[in-house]
Order: structure tokens, then C-alpha cells, then sequence
């Protein structure tokens, strides 16, 4: 007969039974696998748990195991020690480096809402309470064996980065290495960019060879007591630079407003439902959702086309209910990037903030979007940009940030796409920084619609005027007879620019009922192709 017996995770096994076969003492090769592979559990380390608790910090493989579906986690390498035999007891090692400090295997994610092919997923998780996290001679080579697994399964990567980097005190590995400089790791961590997914997730802190892998990642989750650099104290010690406390370096109200964290999260919990949040989108389209009413887009653009609105606003009207998660919030401001789904169908996002600078594209908001194109491009993820700019920012202080060169990165990535792109003119579309928003040019996305607000020019139109009409305006010795010219100007190229008369012209495709915006996206990605397998011109999604 069949019995069901509670696993350690709260799920349930069959186990038969023939004979009392259950209540047969445990051969000793058995049982040593079982005493080994205990000293890893959780359960079994009340000291290491107690310490996380404090921190308010959850232990690696609970991070793990909320990650994965229930008992859908395999390990690899578990078994594996600090390669220290040379100076501690075998049995110390056991019990005080379990897995050393690597916790890693394939398991599925979301299985309850994709297919297992989609669900399927490569995770590791430096373990902070072993070793400080630090990266010894036999994670480096778990680590390596898992890489190959990933690039050959083709298996998107969730990687747990808390750690410090090398590990000094692996001194067994000194008869076989001297600096260890030929590692595999990082070229294979850096390989799987552009291959597939890629996430990453910090709690706590991060440093050294742990964020070189972390830096690699398509994106970049934190919690908010997170630290994330490149050299930690003892290194940044070590080089004569001073001597300061692991939250000084590189904390969050740094690293979220350098561009460098991606999304913040407030604890554990919350980092690993993000991360499965982010893989969602490229695990294909939901069957359930939701959306909210669409009637209510036709309000949301101000009468007055000088007032700011909040675009996200806009951004979660159009979407499906709950599903927008957006990067990188507290850098470029003047973007807006991330990702929605429409139907259950998921897309990547951008659009122009008029919150910030009246939505022109600056430096920081072109690299910002350049990336999401990226992402979007690598993982098939087709692109709807919502347009409302007076153009790129000008003037001498944003050339002093490289703006030339860095809005520039939009013209060139958009123009190697080859995911569907969709534009939708919500306001203003003006000048290069309303083409690069398109893709290039109103007609190199699949359609360019605008709403009822829309309006256009080669340049913001007040300019255009005091440019074109210097010499008139200046002959006009009245000055209110100046300003009403000047006025009249205005109404006239604003008339001419709208985007009624833009669709007259075919600069863009249509004019729609901001209502409808949703069937036309969803009605443009049934218009196009699939995409073949091998067609992404990026083979790889740039770390900035």
C-alpha cells in the first residue's frame, strides 16, 4: 500500500510499503548521506537562523525555497566543504561550511501559471552565515558546473548575491592555484547575458567578486539595508583609500539613484516576490486578467498643454490591472521604463515624464530606455513606447553629461530591434528626442498613433517661432502688438501641428479614441510575425 508523509517543505510524498520495509533500521551509506546533508538545513542551525532573524534577514536557502515551487527544487553539490581540510577538522567543516556556502540547482518558478518548460529556472544563493559569503575553491567550481548547465538548458538565472568576494583561507586549493585569476566564472556569468534571463537579488551586503557577478545581471534587485560594491572595507582598506563600515559603501540611497539597483525592495520577502514578478514577464502571457476602464484614458491627458501630469498614471490605465513593475525609478528621471501586460500578453514600456523637465530625454533617461530595448530585444519582449517630449534636453550644463553620445544609444538600439514596437503619442512630439522615441521616425514602428491631444513640430513651437521670426517680431516696436503676433504665430503652427492634421498628412498612422488604445496594441501584435529563434541583433544586454 501507499502512505503520505510530510517533506521538510510541508509537502507531501508517497513512500510504499512492503513488508515493514519502512521500519527497517537505515543502512549506514544511507545514513551518513542523511547526517551530511543535515547540517545544511535550516531546522538544524538555530544559531545561524537566530543571527538572520536579527537582521531581520531570511537564511539562503528559505530564500530559495520561496523562490521555487513547493518541491520542485533539485541541488547540486551539496555535499561540498571549505577547501580548509589542511587547518580545521573535517567535522567542522561539515557542520560550519555546509555547501560551501553555495547553495545551488534547477527548480521551477511560477509553475502554477506557465508550462514547465517556461517555469523551469537555474538559482543560487551565496549563503552569507557560511563564510561571510565569500566565494571558496568548490563554489567556484559548483558555480562553473551550474553556468554550463544554464547556457546548454537554455535556463533562466535567479542569482542570491550577498557575499564579500574571494576567500583568502582556502588553503587547500594552494598546492593546485596561486591567484586563481583563470577562473571560468565570470566569463561564463557573462556569457549567459543576452541568452537568457538574468536576475539578480541582494539582501544585505555585496562586494567584490559577489558584485562583479551581481553587475552582470539583466536586472538588479535590493533590499533596502543592502550595501553593493566593487571593493568592500577590508579591500578598500587594504589599498590605503581609509577605513569605513560596510553601509557606507555603496547603500541604497546611492546605488538607486546611480542607476545601479534596478528595483528596491523593502525586505527578503518582498526581493523574492519581485524576482518572480521579473521572470513572469518572459514566461510568456497569462490566461486570467483584468483591466480597468479604459474610458477613463480619455480624461487623464490635462486641457491646458502646459500642465505636467503623472504618466504612470497613464501607464497603469492601459495595462492590465497590477502588472506594471517599473526599473530604475529614481534614476533618469525624465523616463519612465518597465513592464506591463495587456490580455495577459506581456511588453516592455517607456515614456517621456512631464513631471520632470516638461518628459525632454536627458543622458541618464536615454541609457535607461537603450537598456529596456535591450532586455526587451534579447528576450523577445515586443515594445510600447508612449510618447510626450519636446525633444532631447539642450543647453551647456547636459552637454557636460556626455548627451550627445548617450542619447544617441536610443537611435542606434532602436534601429537594430526586431521585436514588434508600437508609439503612441499621448502629447507633445516633437523634434529627434519624438523620432527616437519612435524608433528612429514616426514610420519605422509598426504603427504610430496619437491621441486627440497630440501635437507636433520639427521643435518646440514657441522656439520655432522666436527663431524663424526673429527679424519680424524685432521690427514691431509695440510690445504688446509684438506679444499678440507673437501669440498669433504660435496658434497657427500649434494648429498646424496637430495631430489631426499630422494623420492628414500620413506623418503618422492614426488618431484614436484614447479608449481604444488598447485594441490597437493588442491588434498591432497579432499583425506581426513571431519572431524566429536567433533574430535578437544583441548578443548581449549592456551591464549599464
Amino acid at each position: 500500500m501507499n502512505t503520505s508523509k510530510d517533506n521538510e517543505d510541508g509537502s507531501k510524498s508517497k513512500t510504499a510499503q512492503t513488508g515493514g520495509e519502512e521500519n527497517k533500521p537505515i543502512r549506514p551509506d544511507l545514513a551518513e548521506v542523511i547526517r551530511r546533508l543535515s547540517f545544511g538545513l535550516n531546522k538544524n542551525r538555530p544559531d545561524a537562523v537566530a543571527k538572520r532573524q536579527q537582521k531581520n534577514q531570511r537564511m539562503a536557502r528559505s530564500n530559495v525555497e520561496s523562490l521555487c515551487d513547493p518541491g520542485c527544487f533539485i541541488e547540486y553539490g551539496a555535499l561540498a566543504i571549505a577547501a580548509q581540510r589542511g587547518r580545521r577538522s573535517e567535522e567542522d567543516l561539515i557542520s560550519k561550511t555546509p555547501a560551501d556556502g553555495l547553495i545551488a540547482g534547477v527548480g521551477s518558478v511560477n509553475g502554477s501559471l506557465f508550462s514547465e518548460d517556461k517555469a523551469r529556472c537555474m538559482v543560487m544563493s551565496y549563503d552569507y552565515t557560511v563564510l561571510a559569503g565569500t566565494q571558496g575553491f568548490f563554489n567556484h567550481k559548483k558555480m562553473d558546473r551550474m553556468l554550463h548547465l544554464a547556457q546548454e538548458q537554455h535556463l533562466p538565472l535567479v542569482f542570491f548575491a550577498e557575499g564579500g568576494g574571494g576567500r583568502p583561507g582556502d588553503i587547500d586549493a594552494q598546492g593546485v592555484m596561486v591567484a586563481g585569476l583563470d577562473l571560468p566564472t565570470f566569463g561564463l556569468f557573462a556569457g549567459l547575458s543576452g541568452s537568457v534571463p538574468m536576475v539578480g537579488v541582494v539582501s544585505g551586503y555585496c562586494f567584490a567578486g559577489n558584485a562583479a557577478l551581481l553587475g552582470c545581471c539583466d536586472v538588479i534587485i535590493a533590499t533596502a539595508n543592502s550595501s553593493i560594491g566593487m571593493g568592500g572595507p577590508v579591500m578598500i582598506e587594504g589599498g590605503g583609500l581609509g577605513v569605513f563600515k560596510p553601509e557606507d559603501v555603496g547603500p541604497m540611497n546611492v546605488q538607486t539613484q546611480n542607476g545601479v539597483v534596478d528595483i528596491e525592495a523593502a525586505d527578503d520577502d518582498e526581493a523574492v516576490s519581485l524576482a518572480k514578478k521579473y521572470l513572469s514577464y518572459f514566461q510568456g502571457a497569462t490566461t486570467s486578467w483584468e483591466e480597468g476602464d479604459q474610458l477613463k484614458l480619455r480624461s487623464l491627458i490635462p486641457e491646458s498643454r502646459k500642465r505636467a501630469y503623472n504618466v504612470r498614471t497613464v501607464i497603469k490605465a492601459i495595462a492590465d490591472t497590477d502588472s506594471f513593475l517599473e526599473l530604475r525609478p529614481k534614476f533618469g528621471p525624465s523616463m519612465v521604463t518597465g513592464f506591463l501586460r495587456i490580455e495577459g500578453r506581456p511588453f516592455g514600456v517607456i515614456a517621456n515624464n512631464s513631471m520632470h523637465m516638461a518628459g525632454a530625454i536627458e543622458a541618464e533617461g536615454a541609457d535607461k530606455v537603450a537598456r529596456l530595448m535591450q532586455i526587451c530585444n534579447a528576450h523577445g519582449l515586443p515594445i510600447l513606447s508612449l510618447c510626450d517630449t519636446p525633444g532631447f534636453m539642450v543647453g551647456p550644463e547636459i552637454e557636460k553629461r556626455a548627451q550627445v553620445r548617450h542619447v544617441c544609444r536610443m537611435f542606434v538600439v532602436g534601429s537594430h530591434l526586431t521585436v514588434p514596437y508600437f508609439t503612441i503619442v499621448l502629447r507633445r512630439g516633437y523634434g529627434l528626442g519624438a523620432m527616437a522615441m519612435a524608433r528612429g521616425g514616426f514610420h519605422e514602428s509598426f504603427f504610430t498613433a496619437a491621441w486627440p491631444t497630440g501635437e507636433f513640430g520639427g521643435m518646440g513651437l514657441e522656439g520655432a517661432v522666436k527663431a524663424g521670426f526673429k527679424k519680424e517680431l524685432a521690427a514691431i516696436e509695440d510690445p504688446q502688438k509684438r506679444e499678440e503676433f507673437y501669440e498669433f504665430l504660435v496658434a497657427q503652427l500649434y494648429e498646424r501641428g496637430k495631430a489631426v492634421n499630422m494623420a492628414a498628412y500620413l506623418e503618422i498612422d492614426a488618431v484614436i479614441d484614447p479608449a481604444d488604445t488598447r485594441r490597437w496594441i493588442m491588434q498591432g501584435l497579432k499583425s506581426v510575425p513571431a519572431r524566429k529563434p536567433g533574430d535578437a541583433c544583441h548578443s548581449f544586454i549592456d551591464p549599464w
